[in-house]
């Protein structure tokens, strides 16, 4: 494909000298299997080749983990584990973050190289795992119980793999051939008494001659945990913000406090309406109160029972959400293979997962004059004798969302093997059938028509109930409501009625269904037997169909409810494709290449949406000398269009934009060009609003109103570049001991991305084009962006390079037992995003901000002996830089009030310290054949710093750090 990066090859620059101190990955070796394999059909397919073969060593690097390697870590799923590799980006959506919503939500996804986990194909046995709408692969449906190892490709794969292989391909190899059965059960829990984790399962097989056949089951349950029980979430502030906020600051509405509370408030009352005050001195004086909440134990039906809203009446929205969601999962899984032949065999797998996920935030922040539903002047509750336009958070009944995930998924086909001239060949045809059913139930969103009469016209009828209508005209079916009356009171019409519940809260049932077909033949071989070895061949072709529907509550649709509305997304695309790969030697057992050959790939893919598409793949394996390997690929990759992105309906956001027009942090102030173009469009001393209508307090704040984000049926495939160059060092003269160093280099094209209301206003007024100017509207009097469209587009740019480092060392053994350490390691040099191919775009840079570590580095050190072990590992992060929340500014966690770079503009920033997290863990095998594991995560109960920029949360916390010190026990036996 086209390469438009007219930088060179490799990025000129000295490697760091933190690389020496702080990296590591493991050379890639693949775990032995350790179970039987009952025929000749031995050569096996390895993650990034698609030519079987006994050596297990390619030319791109794969990081491989046995299901030891598993066992000795207290993580409990497929995903953490893969989260945990040094190669892996932040999560993409966290299970802190409690208030994502969409198809996704509730599942667990790896995002290797921070490129996005769309970007990352995931393969069952080498085979494609279903996808959501989005091009999501849920590890949360993969059972811990069914895998055997976990293979890492951290390399571009597309003409091997097809779409998505962009940033790497994870392979997850099952267990097959087992025989005897098998037990497991994990219990474990924080050291604050929460978020317990439980897992069971059961593994049964037979192993005979010509057949195997194994069954399994596993029951995962992980316990939710609320931020309200965390120092650094409990608030949302952190240590430099002791609570209530002084409703002087400008930062009321954000970092977990609402001035939309639980108490209720009138916001236009006789002295007019507006912002809330920070003065408690009386109702009318100028520039003074202007909105009002009850007073404690006051009577809400009497106006002499107010005060102006004070920071006391605020809410702490943190009390409710959830600091980590909690996960059910219930799967059963099977496998057999009968050998219809010597050289044939028949295989098949299946698997079911029901996948269950809890989210909470706190209650609705209902303010009626989103809705026009004003309290009525005629309704019992009102304490004045006019409408009264009003606030109340819905405290008594939070929001939530249970997410369900049914996967069904069947794997069948032939294998077998022949030989040609006395050269072996394989070759199998296969179908792939996956199918994921999901149902998300929402509740704790009111339903505007109901709301509408509840707060209209009300009376209280001769049996002392207050009623809807008028005495003469009374509504039936209608509960009135007092959204005056506070939380935790026993008023009439207080929202604690489960009656007045059950009417003004209608949950609803988003579903969604998504499938992949996958028909398969392939054949790979020995064309020949040169003088460097044997010239291997394979060849293969691919017929996929994916299929996806998303269809949001008709209740979300109509608009009616405080949900989100989105629209429904429908459609599917199918492909032909075909693929070719050589391994050719070239010199062996001569002076200065013990080993050279080469290994090249093509795939053509034939799309009934966009077109065709070739993808090609070269690698390099040279060995100079027995004890070093040189290794280096170049591939080109693509990433096709998902059928959300060609087919998604339009949805309603609350988008996190910057507004260039705020005189407190917007371009306008350091751009002379720019203010004048927002003169006229906004008034004099512009603040952009915030979620709740207070001032936002600085760039980057969610909006108050809802916009609209939709799909792209136009768009063409992403396109990609990857490079590689490393070795691998295995000295004779250190038996075990193993060292790799490899730098790699990926650029994405024609980027498929969402444009940002930020960008929409930035075209506008900062690059003046006046087309954009249309695509969005203010309000005539306050300026304030109400609406605005944005879609999918192909455009700019992304590209990372850095370097990966493994030590693995397998010392001798000594009468004090056997030792072993392997320290993975990853540098990220740059990793940068330029959104459009306008000139006057600038290019972001993400490496060393917010949640992009620059270092990621695990070093484990392992000892067994006779029957017992133990482990130890430390997982390192390096420190990071965030932009200061403006109301710190001048604080002392400012401690870079000046920086500024050739990439950012001059901004106060904030510069975190590195974080390390140990584990530990003890192992035991009993004399009954079984395994006894004790351990702990963070074990010294490490906290990440206060993070303002709430990256991969919705908490000034880090959403990829421990939460707390983490105990468990694991038992394993055998029969």
């Amino acid at each position: 494909m086209k390469q438009r990066n007219k930088r060179a090859v490799v990025r000129i620059g000295m490697l760091p000298l933190g690389i020496a101190a702080a990296l590591s990955p493991v050379v890639a070796s693949a775990a032995e299997s350790g179970e039987k394999d009952a025929t000749t059909l031995d050569r096996i397919e390895v993650t990034g080749s698609r030519i079987r073969q006994v050596s297990l060593e390619t030319a791109q690097p794969v990081i491989s983990l046995s299901r030891a390697d598993i066992q000795k870590q207290g993580f409990t799923s497929v995903a953490d584990i893969l989260q945990n590799i040094s190669a892996a980006g932040s999560p993409s959506i966290s299970r802190a973050d409690a208030l994502a919503s969409g198809e996704e939500v509730g599942g667990q996804y790896i995002d290797l190289r921070n490129l996005g986990p769309e970007r990352t194909l995931v393969l069952i046995d080498g085979k494609r795992m279903g996808i959501s709408s989005g091009g999501y692969s849920d590890l949360a449906s993969i059972p811990t119980s069914v895998v055997e190892r976990i293979e890492v490709l951290t390399d571009g794969a597309s003409a091997l793999y097809g779409s998505d292989a962009i940033a790497g391909v994870v392979n997850i190899i099952t267990r097959k051939g087992f025989d005897g059965a098998e037990a497991g059960a994990y219990i474990g829990q924080y050291g604050q008494g929460d978020g317990t984790k439980q897992i069971y399962n059961f593994l049964i097989g037979s192993t005979g001659d010509r057949s195997s056949v194994a069954l399994g089951v596993e029951y995962t349950k992980e316990d939710p945990v609320y931020a309200k029980d965390r120092p650094f979430s409990a608030t949302g502030q952190g240590p430099y913000h002791p609570a209530p906020y002084d409703l002087t600051s400008s930062s009321v509405a954000s970092n977990g406090w609402s001035g939309i509370s639980q108490r209720g408030v009138i916001s236009n009352g006789p002295c007019g309406g507006g912002l809330m005050s920070p003065t408690t001195e009386d109702f009318c004086g100028e520039g003074l109160g202007r909105s009002w909440t009850v007073d404690a134990g006051g009577d809400p039906t009497n106006f002499a029972d107010y005060h102006p809203t004070n920071a006391g009446d605020f809410a702490n929205s943190n009390q409710q959400m959830l600091l980590q969601t909690g996960i059910e999962r219930r799967s059963v899984f099977a496998n057999g293979s009968f050998d219809l032949t010597d050289n044939v065999r028949f295989t098949a797998d299946a698997l079911y997962t029901h996948r269950e996920t809890l989210q909470q935030i706190a209650g609705y922040p209902y303010r009626s004059s989103a809705y026009a539903t004003p309290l009525s002047a005629t309704s019992y509750f009102n304490p004045l004798d006019k409408s009264i336009t009003f606030q109340r958070r819905t405290w008594e009944v939070p929001r939530q969302t249970l997410s369900e995930l049914t996967t069904y998924r069947f794997s069948g086909g032939f294998e077998g093997t022949f030989d040609i001239a006395d050269k072996p060949w394989d070759w199998d045809v296969g179908y792939v059938y996956n199918e994921n059913k999901g149902v998300k139930t929402g509740t704790g969103n009111l339903f505007i028509p109901n709301v509408r009469s509840a707060v209209g016209p009300s009376f209280l009828d001769t049996d002392g109930v207050v009623k809807c209508g008028t005495s003469s005209k009374p509504i039936e079916d209608c509960i009135p409501w007092n959204p005056l009356s506070p939380y935790g009171a026993n008023d009439p019409g207080n929202l604690s009625d489960p009656a007045l519940q059950a009417y003004l809260f209608l949950p609803s049932h988003d579903t969604s269904e998504t499938s992949t077909t996958v028909y398969s033949a392939n054949l790979s071989g020995v064309l020949a037997n040169l003088p460097a070895g044997d010239l291997g061949m394979a060849v293969g072709y691919e017929h996929r169909r994916e299929q996806a529907h998303y269809d949001p509550d008709a209740l979300n649709q109509s608009g009616l409810s405080t949900d989100l509305s989105g629209g429904p997304t429908a459609g599917g695309y199918s492909l032909n494709e075909l693929f070719l790969e050589f391994s050719v030697p070239v010199l062996a057992d001569v002076p200065g290449a013990k080993e050279l050959s080469f290994d090249i790939a093509g795939r053509y893919s034939d799309y009934n949406t966009f077109g065709d598409t070739v993808n090609g793949k070269f690698g390099l394996k040279w060995r100079p000398i027995e004890d070093l390997l040189v290794r280096g690929t170049i591939a080109t990759g693509f990433r096709a269009p998902t059928v959300a992105d060609l087919y998604g309906g339009t949805s309603e956001t609350f988008d996190n934009y910057t507004d260039p027009c705020d005189t407190m942090f917007g371009t306008a102030i350091r751009n002379a060009g720019v203010a004048a173009r927002c003169t006229g469009d906004v008034p004099a001393g512009f603040r952009q609003e915030a979620s709740g209508g207070s001032p936002a307090s600085g760039p980057g704040a969610q909006s108050n109103y809802t916009y609209l984000s939709g799909s792209n049926s136009h768009l063409t495939p992403e396109t990609s570049k990857s490079y590689t160059f490393g070795f691998v060092y295995s000295p004779s003269w250190a038996e075990g001991l193993d060292v790799s160093l490899d730098w790699w280099k990926i650029r994405i094209d024609d980027v498929i991305a969402s444009e940002t209301v930020t960008s929409i206003l930035n075209q506008c007024y900062v690059q003046g084009i006046d087309g954009a100017c249309g695509r969005f509207e203010r309000d005539a009097v306050s300026g304030q962006v109400v609406d605005a469209t944005r879609i999918l587009v192909n455009g700019g740019y992304q590209e990372t390079a850095g370097y990966d480092f493994n030590v693995g060392y397998k010392l001798p053994e000594t009468a004090f037992g056997q030792f072993r350490f392997d320290w993975k390691s990853t540098y990220i040099d740059y990793l940068e995003y330029k959104r459009d191919n306008e000139e006057v775009t600038p290019i972001n840079q993400y490496t060393g901000w917010d949640s992009n570590f620059r270092i990621r580095s695990n070093l484990t050190l392992d000892w067994s002996k006779g029957d017992f072990g133990a482990s130890w590992t430390a997982r390192y992060y390096s420190g990071m830089k965030e932009a200061c929340a403006y109301d710190l500014e001048g604080g002392s966690e400012c401690n870079m009030p000046d920086f500024v770079s050739a990439y950012t503009l001059e901004q106060p920033s904030h510069q975190r310290g590195s974080n390390t997290f140990h584990d530990m863990q003890f192992r035991y095998s009993t004399p009954w054949n079984a395994t006894v594991s004790l351990g702990a995560n963070n074990v010294f109960g490490h906290e990440g710093p206060v993070t303002y920029g709430d990256p991969n949360s919705d908490f000034d916390y880090y959403g990829g750090f421990d939460i707390g010190r983490f105990y468990y026990l694991k038992y394993q036996q055998r029969f």
